[in-house]
């Protein structure tokens, strides 16, 4: 949970405003889908125990909806030729407040809840006895789990211009809000809006960034509001009047959007959405915040300083940070146990916990790994091909970064290494963001690196962000950052694509396959099996599937496989031909990504049918065939789709460091860019530089284009 969140966790009693541009369409008429999804929500807070209390607007406008229709009903045709009159506010208020209670009565009935309904005027609150029983009165609903609904009463508002004037106690439906909030002594006040919250500009303006914490001395001055509500009377300055109002008297405040279907209930989750008002938010930001824009900014500019150093600045860095590693071994691994202590007493499944535990001999490979980048050839600013134009007009492409990387990663610290020195190797700025299960060493390992960075480039080459909350910002920064590689499980990775508008490179799944033909060494086919199984049960290119050619079901050669995987603790699943034949439980899904000692098996005829099932349930990711016919070998190693294939060698040699890149950011399946494991050409994208002596186009009318190849040279 975001520190500037952490009060919700107290929170019994909350008062919910939904504004006129949230309860309503932009045509005057309502929103039903919105109001629905908000009577949810609240029914969902009363179920939990919260005390809600609603203060809604929209009456108005319902009410001038209905009287529009009603007026056009019963006119002649002379009259539609007149100028249409303006309608009452006061009698538009009247008619929509019953008709606007009678929707909220329909759905929280639906919802097997209990409404009740409120009006009150500001004059009201000059007034001590009615102040006491308003106060028991809502105690009273409240202890029957009834959900009060408040609402000024416009129709008889004193108010000479109800739409304009802020004279009162309160003016509109954000300062009632406010007012209730401390009179009846609310835990937290949310404002819904029809936007994200509180922004440092106009939201429109893709300059404007959402301000997630509002410190008054600061934000006071700097923030320029635009117009108001395009219904109601209110807008984004009655919020931040009654919101500044309220958390400074002691209610805390969250502006967010009524847009979303599950904004309230995210609030109370402690989740960073919205803009927060508290009394001590200035305590807050006193330790200067690096918000995640930032954060990416920052690391652009240190990426722009490691590029103009020269290859070996840049190698020397990397060879600094194996040191670093192998220096602080103990601190580092120390830092590890506390992870993997924690994340056994949570009962966390043995496949993370392998993944998260750093043993001496994954340190000692991740520094062998660093070492191997560091010796590479230098990636940044090579020749890629030289073209002379016309006479004296010479255009090169070169490598260059691709800027910077986000990438989000879940419980492996090691990925944190081979990211951050493939980013340095390929001179790409980076901001990573790990799993919670390994904090500790996360943060352990970010220090070392980023202290082995020389001031010249800076640390901030490197960032690591802590906070889940964090991650819809970085999403959005597609001006600041070109590539996330999200590693992790499935549905994060699905999370990711649907979020963000910056390419995407990854796997969402590793349905890895062998597929054991009947002209396979059986013995070969044993140990190939075995280990794409066995070695690393959690790894992305562990073998899923073992599919059988039907020849070896009648010659013993499946009941060795089967045998052999047995012995290894496997629990097998079959298809329905492998489940019939051996007696084992039938899977569930084809699609099936175990990451433990699990896998399915099936039979097929012939490497066809192979390739076709690896097609319809596989991942693209890792496939292996294993048999000593080369021309099935080959129909296998051309026909499968997957961002690697192989004949007669486990689907564990799917792997960066295996491959000779030195390390990898990830396993891509993707078809653009980068596939398979990628390694620092992966992190590369090319420019052109044009090299002339004044020519210009005009026309071409006086240039000779000779198109002509040159040789490639430093």
């Amino acid at each position: 949970m975001d520190p500037t969140r952490a009060f919700v966790k107290s929170v019994k009693r909350v008062v919910v405003k939904v504004g006129t541009a949230v309860v309503t369409r932009s045509d005057g008429r309502l929103a039903l889908g919105r109001l629905g999804a908000l009577c949810e929500q609240l029914k969902e807070l009363n179920t939990r125990g919260y005390e809600v209390i609603l203060v809604t607007s929209g009456a108005v406008g319902l009410g001038r909806q209905r009287l529009r229709y009603r007026r056009l009903a019963n006119s002649s045709f002379s009259d539609l030729q007149n100028p249409q009159y303006e309608l009452d506010g006061k009698a538009c208020a009247a008619v929509g407040q019953s008709s606007l209670m009678a929707l909220y009565d329909i759905m929280f009935s639906q919802l097997d809840v209990t409404s009740s309904q409120l009006l009150v005027n500001d004059g009201f609150f000059r007034d001590t006895d009615f102040r006491k029983q308003l106060t028991d009165t809502v105690h009273s609903l409240l202890n029957l789990r009834v959900i009060p609904i408040f609402n000024e009463n416009d129709a008889v508002s004193t108010r000479k211009a109800p739409y304009e004037d802020s004279s009162g106690i309160f003016w509109d439906n954000d300062s009632l809000a406010g007012l209730l909030a401390l009179e009846l002594k609310a835990d937290l006040l949310v404002l819904l809006s029809d936007v994200e919250g509180l922004y440092s500009g106009p939201p429109s303006d893709p300059k404007s960034k959402l301000i997630h914490t509002y410190v008054k001395e600061k934000h006071q001055t700097e923030i320029t509001f635009g117009d108001k509500s395009r219904l109601g009377r209110g807008g984004m300055t009655a919020k931040v009047n009654a919101a500044v109002c309220a958390a400074y008297s002691g209610t805390p405040v969250i502006i967010t959007s009524g847009y979303t279907n599950d904004n309230i209930m995210r609030v109370l989750q402690g989740e960073r959405i919205g803009t927060v008002f508290h009394k001590d938010a200035h305590v807050w930001t006193s330790i200067k915040e690096v918000t995640a824009h930032e954060m990416a900014v920052a690391a652009r500019e240190s990426s722009r300083k490691l590029q103009i150093l020269n290859s070996e600045e840049r190698r020397k860095i990397l060879l600094d940070v194996a040191d670093a590693i192998e220096e602080n071994e103990s601190m580092i691994r120390i830092e590890n146990g506390a992870d993997v202590a924690d994340a056994e007493e949570a009962g966390y499944e043995r496949s993370l916990i392998s993944r998260l535990t750093l043993r001496p001999e994954k340190i000692a490979s991740l520094v062998k790994s660093v070492r191997k980048l560091a010796d590479m050839e230098e990636p940044i600013g090579q020749i890629l091909k030289r073209t002379e134009l016309a006479d004296k007009l010479i255009l090169e492409k070169i490598s260059c970064p691709l800027g910077v990387l986000l990438v989000i990663f879940e419980s492996r610290p090691d990925a944190l290494v081979q990211i951050a020195a493939l980013a340095i190797r390929s001179g790409n700025g980076l901001v990573l963001k790990g799993g919670k299960e390994a904090k500790r060493s996360n943060a352990a390992l970010h220090k070392v690196i980023t202290s082995a960075i020389p001031d010249k480039v800076g640390e901030t080459l490197i960032g690591l962000v802590t906070s889940r909350e964090a991650i819809p910002d970085l999403l959005k920064l597609d001006d600041v950052i070109d590539l996330v590689v999200p590693r992790g499980s499935n549905k994060l990775v699905s999370q990711i694509k649907d979020s963000t508008k910056i390419p995407v490179l990854g796997h969402s799944d590793g349905i890895c396959h062998v597929y054991v033909d009947k002209a396979a060494n059986i013995d070969v086919a044993k140990q190939i099996v075995r280990d794409a199984k066995t070695d690393y049960p959690a790894a992305c290119n562990a073998m899923e599937t073992l599919l059988v050619h039907k020849d070896l079901s009648g010659n013993k050669g499946l009941d060795e496989l089967v045998a052999e995987l047995q012995r290894e603790g496997v629990q097998l699943y079959g298809g329905p031909r492998a489940s019939a034949l051996l007696k084992i439980a039938e899977t569930k899904s084809f699609h099936t990504e175990y990451s433990s000692l699990a896998c399915t098996i099936e039979i097929v005829d012939d490497v066809i049918a192979a390739i076709n099932h690896i097609h319809e349930n596989g991942s693209s990711h890792t496939d292996c065939i294993v048999t000593e016919d080369r021309e099935v070998a080959e129909t296998f190693l051309r026909q499968v789709d997957s961002a690697a294939v192989f004949h007669n060698a486990s689907t564990r040699f799917c792997d960066g460091a295996r491959f000779g890149l030195g390390a990898e950011v990830g396993i891509s399946t993707s078809r653009i860019h980068a596939r398979g494991p990628v390694g620092v050409e992966g992190l590369l994208t090319n420019r052109w530089l044009l090299r002339g002596t004044g020519q210009v186009v005009d026309g071409d009318r006086n240039v000779t284009y000779t198109h002509k190849e040159l040789p490639v040279h430093a």
